[in-house]
């Protein structure tokens, strides 16, 4: 995915909470730290942080409330590009079979779509007003 943002611009919009519940519309907990956990969605979403490179790559241990216990997936973001253009690449392994469609239109409907509207010159307009 191509946004109209920076790569680090990208990452805050990940990793920052505030920022997170802008685009989602929803409360999320997140630790900036690698081995440190998430909750987005009001905790549908939950897992930790395996790796975290500011503007660049993060990869999470990612788990969906409704799966079996003690299964988790992988979900890692590859971010690169300039000012004003940022590459989002992502890959998740290990979702259950049966939850794999779902989950993929999910990642399009809830964060990529959201987050290309967040930063659209519209988007970027109301996220300076509303700038903590």
């Amino acid at each position: 995915m191509i946004f109209q943002a920076s790569p680090e611009e990208v990452f805050e919009a990940l990793m920052d909470e505030k920022k997170h519940a802008r685009f989602t519309g929803s409360p999320a907990k997140i630790s900036r730290e690698v081995g440190g956990a998430f909750s987005v969605f009001g905790g549908y979403a939950t897992g930790k942080n395996l790796e975290l490179i500011a503007g660049k790559r993060i990869v999470q241990e990612w788990r969906a409330s409704d799966w079996k216990r003690g299964v988790s997936s992988i979900a890692a973001f590859s971010i690169s590009g300039g000012a004003g253009r940022a590459k989002l690449v992502f890959v998740q392994t290990g979702v259950p079979r049966d939850a794999v469609e779902d989950i993929s239109e999910g990642w399009k409907e809830y964060y990529w779509e959201p987050m290309k509207k967040m930063f659209s010159e519209a988007g970027k307009k109301s996220m300076t007003k509303d700038s903590d």
